[in-house]
């Protein structure tokens, strides 16, 4: 009897702890946003290149506009602690336009068609759809940003 019990134990013990192992997988996150097509890509950023010295400093962040990188570019913040965040620079609430790219203001990007403000450490707003966020991987002095 004392056998089971453990046994039975053991038994719920594994099912209420596997949902959570399952789901703490740091590369699975939702990128869908139906404004903003879903563009493969990957970047290596330098810090100790002068262009991005910025980011050597927490709660900078930098805009890249080359071609290729995100929709309308990346925006990639220095979170702290050697953590860095890359979203989309294209406002994540507008349909694709003239007005729709967004711009730093201090730890938030601001869409200037709506001026809707996004946490640049979070990528949250007061609008449906977050930043489109992009992974970060870090290595020494290269980030690298890729969807």
């Amino acid at each position: 009897m004392l056998y089971q019990n453990i046994t039975m134990k053991k038994i719920l013990f594994l099912l209420i702890v596997t949902p959570f192992l399952i789901t703490c997988d740091s590369e699975d996150f939702n990128n869908a946003n139906p404004y903003l097509p879903n563009y493969g890509f990957s970047i290596d950023i330098d810090l100790n290149l002068p262009s991005n010295s910025q980011l050597n400093f927490i709660s900078n962040a930098i805009k890249y506009n080359d071609p290729g990188v995100g929709v309308r570019g990346i925006i990639v913040f220095n979170a702290g602690n050697g953590m860095f965040n890359a979203f989309d620079a294209a406002c994540p609430n507008q349909p694709l336009a003239a007005c729709s790219t967004m711009t730093i203001s201090g730890v938030n990007a601001v869409c200037p068609c709506d001026n809707a403000s996004y946490s640049l450490f979070t990528g949250q707003g007061n609008l449906e759809y977050p930043l489109k966020r992009y992974r970060v991987q870090v290595n020494g002095s290269i980030i690298r940003v890729y969807n």
